[in-house]
């Protein structure tokens, strides 16, 4: 088994105030995300965890898509696609990715206590808000008269997008697709778009989802990821879905993402009771068919909370190793 996040941690932003950094800072070329960056880096490590994130420091899930991609204009908190979507020239998330990655290497060549077999574990990765998410919580403008033809071109744009994580150096690519549990996403499309994302992708394609997944895992599993990640702990039910589909998914080589800490408390799980759902997983999956992860991301909660909880995720994984 090997601990992840779905992605998002709080963001830590302090001022530069040292000579050189007000200098950069009233020329405008001061970037106080990169140590939001390094603090998520970190923080996630010295947790245990072993597939990192970069934080998604920069903004929401659809906010930092919607304000880089051509086609949407954002007034306020509302998204506008006024006209046809199509691939941004530069990637969104590659470079946060490679400082992600080069902080995570200064890391652990300072690290003696992690052994090298540990460390070759250890990776980031790539994350893309999903189509089927960005044109559900956008409005339509007068280019799109359905959002089924929306979701395909932002797919296409999305595939480009999910080519530059992977030759950044991401150990695995996810897509967080939210909306696809709420029953107003058409799965065929969303099938569609998934497919049109990773035709080209040769890492793990991981599909996160959140909610009560009964109405939609059937179909999620059958779509072209490797590794289908839901909430466990704040949805327990979905246990018993997780249950019924198990046969298929270790049939066709697919891994789940157990979500087993719930991300909306702000206050830290036991080890005993992160175990718990563990053993329920390994009992259905076994354990080299799971990932261990948080329910959902954790930008909201206080940073000593969301530490506590991904330490006490590892512990609790360590213990049934």
């Amino acid at each position: 088994m090997l601990s992840t996040v779905v992605g998002s941690y709080p963001v830590y932003l302090k001022e530069n105030k040292s000579i050189k950094g007000k200098i950069l800072s009233n020329i405008g070329a001061y970037d106080s995300y990169k140590l939001a960056i390094r603090h998520a880096v970190d923080s996630q490590l010295k947790a245990g965890i072993d597939i990192i994130s970069d934080g998604q420091v920069r903004g929401e899930m659809v906010e930092i898509f919607a304000k880089s991609i051509p086609g949407f204009e954002i007034e306020g908190n509302t998204y506008h696609i006024n006209s046809k979507i199509y691939k941004h020239n530069k990637s969104i998330g590659a470079s946060d990715l490679k400082l992600a990655i080069k902080y995570m290497e200064e890391f652990l060549s300072k690290s003696d206590d992690i052994s090298p077999e540990e460390k070759s574990k250890k990776g980031v990765k790539g994350i893309i808000t999903g189509p089927s998410t960005i044109i559900q919580s956008s409005k339509l403008g007068p280019i799109y008269k359905d959002k089924n033809k929306a979701i395909i071109d932002m797919a296409y744009a999305l595939r480009e997008e999910a080519i530059a994580l992977e030759k950044a150096g991401a150990k695995l690519i996810q897509i967080d697709e939210p909306f696809l549990s709420t029953g107003l996403i058409d799965m065929e499309v969303a099938k569609e778009a998934i497919d049109i994302i990773t035709m080209d992708i040769n890492i793990p394609v991981s599909l996160h989802c959140c909610g009560d997944i009964k109405n939609v895992f059937k179909d999620l599993i059958s779509f072209n990821i490797s590794i289908i990640d839901c909430e466990f702990a704040g949805h327990p039910n979905n246990i018993d879905i997780l249950k019924e589909n198990a046969d298929y998914l270790i049939k066709n080589g697919k891994k789940v993402g157990l979500g087993v800490i719930d991300t909306k408390k702000q206050s830290i799980e036991s080890i005993e009771e992160i175990s718990k759902i563990i053993d329920k997983g390994i009992r259905i999956m076994g354990k080299k068919n799971l990932l261990i992860d948080p329910d959902c991301g954790m930008k909201l909660l206080p940073d000593d909370i969301a530490f506590g909880k991904l330490k006490n995720m590892v512990k609790a994984m360590n213990l049934k190793k």
